[in-house]
């Protein structure tokens, strides 16, 4: 070994050694280029994560649509099939009320991720292997907790990556997953639908072990993020003016070793949220988040169920409209042509942040729920009234068609940007000395709002079956009796 030297003497040393210089800078340059991130597997590492999430948003949500898609086949023709919408949705909504604003300490993701996993395919075994109404119901009600419980995780799951430019990439993927659920899910029962109930239903049951495959062998882990030369962004204030608290990352001796987020920071022990905690950071949220979601879901499924199913007309002519008439072949079919339509721009809108459109501004987010309203307006004064003459069909399926894709753009807008920024929104100064006390809070602020939306949806299936009644009754006062056809 070379004995201790100045810096003076180290300098000459290496230069009576050239072999003994080149070595010690080898190693040092090696050191480094260890130390410092190569950009092309920061990109591969934010491709694992957008793909991860993707799929738990595709996954999560496929079977929700999967169960409303077979709703006819479900159920006896006796049975009205909006019980069918209110099993998928009232349990999904008792799970996003509860598990956020009742439980308290640190989210075990592992366990969560398991338990939805057997509650979802428990719930579509019940509802293949038993013929009975209410045994079906049941199934329903078990795979709705589950996608209810396992939004609501994945979510604050992706709160737990750093930066803030990471963990809204994973979100954006989140969003645009369950965006292509429902395109997924519609596109799978009517491939399966062929073999019956028992056997279609029963194969979509292996579909939620994807999620925890997913987690376990895709998914990086937040601690892969810590350096990288990702732009560490800082965090954005609610009311959208940039930056006002850098993100620092964590020494690496921080990192936790489980599935239950990325920093250790502080003490741990006993840290959890009081109710008066969580009352305290919903308030501001409320008209933020939660009326903007609540309404533009309100307005939006009240369309959906109450409205489109009487915007009907005439069979097209193959003389005045070839296209039209290749995919119109009775009026029944134009229902599920409106649902195509709302579901290819709600995956598109939902895809908006992951295909690198910039969110809307804070002071905007209300915007997609104005606008929904007014779409719900004209659409009902379509059905009941009209726009044009009854022998215009053409300019009316246009209108609707422009109409409706307006709406699956304002419901995915309002979605994935509503989550976005409470996602990036800076953690409250009061706890930033305690990373884990903050951490809670950041998971369960996210986690608060998602009722909004399922709120939305359940008051709007109470009020599509009047909805769709007025409208027919109107119809046939001006002689249009297409929806008594039906």
């Amino acid at each position: 070994m070379l004995p201790a030297t100045s810096n003076l003497e180290s300098t000459e040393l290496l230069e009576m050694y050239p072999t003994l210089s080149s070595h010690v800078l080898s190693e040092e340059s090696n050191l480094i280029d260890d130390l410092d991130p190569k950009p092309e597997d920061d990109r591969k590492l934010m491709r694992k994560l957008g793909a991860s999430f993707f799929l738990f948003g595709l996954i999560n949500n496929v079977l929700y649509v999967i169960i409303l898609s077979a709703a006819l086949d479900l159920v006896p023709p006796s049975t009205p099939k909006g019980i069918i919408a209110f099993c998928n949705i009232a349990p999904a909504l008792v799970a996003k009320v509860g598990w956020p604003y009742v439980l308290k300490g640190r989210i075990r993701y592992v366990k969560r991720i398991f338990g939805c996993c057997i509650l979802s395919s428990l719930g579509m075994l019940v509802v293949a292997l038993f013929d009975s109404l209410f045994a079906r119901l049941i199934g329903i009600g078990l795979a709705s907790f589950s996608s209810g419980l396992g939004e609501l995780t994945f979510l604050q799951l992706s709160t737990t990556y750093a930066p803030p430019s990471v963990a809204g990439h994973g979100l954006g993927y989140f969003a645009s997953g369950t965006g292509a659920a429902g395109l997924a899910g519609a596109f799978l029962w009517w491939e399966v639908r062929g073999l019956g109930v028992r056997v279609g239903v029963g194969l979509s049951s292996v579909l939620p072990f994807i999620i925890p495959a997913t987690y376990f062998f895709l998914l990086p882990s937040c601690s892969a993020f810590l350096y990288t030369s990702l732009p560490p962004s800082g965090y954005e204030s609610p009311n959208g003016q940039g930056s006002i608290l850098p993100y620092t990352p964590l020494a690496a001796t921080e990192e936790l070793g489980e599935e239950e987020g990325s920093f250790r920071a502080g003490p741990r022990k006993n840290v959890s949220l009081t109710f008066n905690d969580k009352v305290r950071l919903v308030r501001p949220l409320l008209t933020r988040y939660m009326l903007p979601l609540f309404f533009v879901y309100l307005f939006e499924y009240t369309i959906n169920q109450g409205v489109a199913p009487t915007l009907l007309y005439p069979v097209p002519s193959p003389d005045r409209y070839w296209l039209l008439s290749k995919i119109v072949h009775t009026i029944r079919d134009y229902y599920p042509l409106w649902q195509l339509i709302y579901q290819t721009t709600v995956f598109i809108s939902r895809s908006s942040i992951s295909i690198g459109i910039p969110p809307l501004p804070p002071n905007l987010l209300p915007l997609p729920s104005v606008l929904q309203g007014f779409i719900l307006l004209l659409l009902a004064f379509e059905s009941s009234i009209g726009f044009y003459a009854d022998d215009a069909e053409g300019l009316s399926i246009i209108t609707v068609f422009a109409l409706i894709s307006l709406e699956g753009i304002c419901g995915g807008l309002a979605y994935v940007n509503a989550f976005y920024r409470i996602n990036q929104e800076h953690p409250d100064p009061s706890s930033a000395h305690n990373m884990e006390r903050a951490k809670q809070e950041k998971e369960f602020k996210i986690g608060s709002i998602g009722f909004a939306d399922s709120s939305g949806i359940l008051f709007a299936s109470l009020l599509a079956v009047p909805t769709e009644l007025a409208l027919c009754k109107a119809q046939t006062r001006r002689g249009k009796m297409l929806c008594k056809e039906l």
